[in-house]
């Protein structure tokens, strides 16, 4: 107490929580530098210690390059990651629209059964999803990997709260105008919920684009993957390609750097709208 007291006496107010958060980014982005340095060291350098490599190469991106479909990788997560975000924005407004706009019976169970699915992890419906998209013949192709990720309790819960601060006012006067149901959704509702929409857009294109399991689990050929599984490539039974694999996974991280840059003020409010830490 008396530490945190003399502190507070000595330091500029304000001081002390900018120092804190130096500490902490420094933390988080060293990794990141630590990566892509490693990605220019030759095979003899790897584990050097240095904050530069003594002899900068190129050489693991072109073995990455000619190893595995880097440029068709990351063309599949980008589809993949788009398709899922638009397909779920768009079954979120659907959904959160009727939960909002309409009182039906067993309103509060429907509501609870979805809010129950986000608990569920996606381990456990992972290998009922497999057998249902090898029923259907879609085992190693990029539509397999998009068709489990039609609908997201997260973002149905998320739109249907934002729906429900919507002012009232605004949907009377829609609806004293002879708006419909579907003008007064996509033309009155939809543009004014674009921060919420695009927030929650950024967590789902996010996640989607790291994601391993399902990809690891359905894809049979380099072509027909994302990113993320052709990072696990280089790590083998006989040992880690630490090169090749630090080379792969900046490929991979630079979109996802690149979006954050272009929309960090969106994507900092989807974190605090969504509770997540």
């Amino acid at each position: 107490m008396m530490i945190s007291v003399l502190i507070g006496r000595v330091l500029p107010r304000g001081v002390l929580g900018h120092g804190v958060m130096l500490v902490l980014s420094f933390l988080s982005l060293f990794p990141l530098y630590w990566m892509v340095v490693s990605s220019l060291r030759p095979a003899n350098a790897m584990f050097e210690t240095s904050l530069w490599p003594s002899a900068a190469t190129w050489a693991n991106y072109r073995y990455t390059l000619n190893a595995i479909p880097v440029a068709q990788m990351l063309v599949n997560t980008l589809v993949v990651a788009t398709a899922v975000t638009l397909v779920q924005l768009c079954t979120a407004v659907l959904g959160a629209f009727a939960f909002t706009r309409w009182r039906f019976r067993g309103q509060g169970l429907a509501y609870a059964l979805v809010a129950l699915t986000w608990l569920v992890p996606l381990q456990v419906v992972m290998i009922p999803n497999f057998l249902l998209v090898a029923d259907l013949g879609l085992l190693d192709s990029v539509t397999a990997l998009i068709l489990p990720h039609f609908a997201s309790a997260l973002a149905v819960l998320m739109t249907t709260q934002a729906m429900r601060s919507f002012p009232r006012e605004l949907i009377d006067a829609a609806l004293v105008d002879g708006a419909g149901n579907w003008r007064l959704l996509w033309q009155v509702i939809v543009p004014n919920l674009r921060g919420t929409l695009a927030s929650l857009a950024i967590l789902i294109f996010i996640s989607t684009w790291n994601e391993y399991f399902w990809p690891l689990l359905l894809s049979r050929t380099p072509e027909n993957t994302m990113i993320q599984i052709g990072i696990q490539m280089f790590m083998t039974q006989e040992g880690n390609q630490w090169g090749p694999l630090m080379a792969a996974s900046t490929m991979a991280s630079m979109p996802i750097l690149a979006l954050y840059v272009v929309l960090q003020r969106q994507v900092i409010q989807s974190f605090m709208k969504s509770g997540l830490r």
